[in-house]
């Protein structure tokens, strides 16, 4: 049986070695505890539960969900998008509703990019933004994030030839898995280099709430609220817990809305309309859920960068999203998959590896801290036992 050549950069990654030996030493007996994928540990909260599950009797949500029928989430998201960043969008034509912004990031390259056209992406970035783009046939240019530059791109840096053949430019802040954050001023300057350059602006906004310390991070649409050239993906599932409803949307230029639609009519229709009840309720309600979600993962930061730092490990200190950013000991500088492989073997503490993120990810490793504190002064724990056995 032959496949697709698409199929040639999907084949392997360092996440799925990561699996197997999360099997392999489950079957041994020992206890996981694992720190390597950003799913929230955090139950949903009770009043959306309560409207997910008003809506299994009324027969009507039991068909189909158009995109008619999800008109009232399409009004709601408008209404949010003006509360929250005093930006105004068009129900009808600037929102879409999404399956996770994994699906915007996935398919939005099917509508843009002809094969062996360039897509700029974050380097190290998020897995999926990647696939998206293998998927449609195109080339990924990686912008290089170092921690010299606040993990944000130099733009200067891109070359002229690259630039030639690009269609559009992938940021996403709060950043995973760095934990960076940009502000207003930097996204203004990306909106004028797509435009200077006839790019698409996609922007990946899953952290919009997970934010520390009182911060408020920016929309990119603040940066071009006429939506000449900008998308912007957001989910449910990290301020509201609703990872595995799916459901998310996205909110922009209203010919990138289109042709993301076009695209998502031959895939799938939409949510089960009770879940998108579920997520009106979340929208509409007032912020004492996020702050219980915020406050959450406050405290496990501080926690864990003070266990780490009792081991001597010293992590910059981030003020967003779900994770730590963690420069490995010179002796693996080189070699973040070994260093993740050796510590689950040895310890049942999975992290995930930075070259996973792309090559400037090499040389880190990701903490989700989606356990309780307890769990992860345990983890650091174990993690100390581990460095000075190999020292």
């Amino acid at each position: 049986m032959q496949f697709a050549d698409r199929l040639q950069p999907l084949q392997s990654n360092v996440f799925a070695d990561m699996d197997i030996a999360k099997s392999q030493v489950k079957a041994s007996g020992m206890a996981i505890i694992d720190l390597s994928l950003g799913s929230s540990d955090l139950p949903t909260d009770a009043f959306i539960l309560e409207a997910i599950a008003a809506a299994l009797t009324d027969p009507t949500t039991h068909g189909y969900s158009l995109f008619g029928s999800t008109l009232d989430f399409r009004q709601t998201v408008a209404v949010w998008m003006q509360k929250k960043f005093g930006v105004t969008v068009d129900p009808e034509t600037e929102v879409l509703p999404l399956i996770g912004s994994q699906e915007g990031t996935a398919h939005l390259p099917l509508a843009l990019l002809n094969p062996n056209d360039f897509a700029l992406l974050q380097d190290p970035g998020y897995p999926s933004h990647y696939g998206g783009i293998h998927l449609a046939g195109g080339q990924v240019y990686g912008m290089p994030l170092l921690a010299e530059n606040d993990f944000l791109p130099v733009f200067a840096d891109i070359p002229e030839t690259v630039l030639a053949q690009s269609k559009l430019m992938v940021l996403s802040y709060p950043h995973n898995p760095t934990a960076a954050t940009a502000t207003l001023e930097f996204f203004q300057s990306a909106v004028s280099f797509c435009q200077k350059h006839n790019l698409a602006l996609v922007h990946d906004f899953p952290y919009v709430d997970l934010v520390f310390d009182g911060s408020t991070p920016p929309s990119m649409l603040q940066a071009d609220r006429a939506l000449n050239v900008s998308i912007e993906f957001f989910t449910m599932s990290k301020s509201y817990n609703m990872g595995g409803f799916r459901v998310g949307f996205a909110v922009g230029n209203r010919e990138l809305i289109k042709a993301l639609r076009q695209i998502k009519a031959v895939v799938d229709f939409n949510q089960y309309q009770g879940i998108m009840r579920g997520a009106i309720k979340a929208l509409n309600s007032d912020r004492a859920p996020i702050e219980h979600v915020v406050d959450t993962f406050q405290e496990r930061r501080d926690v864990m960068l003070e266990s780490l730092k009792a081991i001597g490990w010293e992590i910059p200190n981030p003020n967003a999203t779900m994770y730590l950013w963690a420069k490995l000991p010179d002796r693996y500088a080189h070699n973040s998959v070994g260093f993740c492989l050796n510590l689950i073997k040895s310890t049942g503490v999975a992290l995930a590896p930075g070259s996973g993120f792309g090559k400037h990810g090499e040389g880190y490793v990701r903490f989700a801290l989606v356990h309780p504190p307890e769990v992860l002064r345990e983890a650091a724990t174990k993690i100390g036992t581990f460095l000075q056995k190999t020292n």
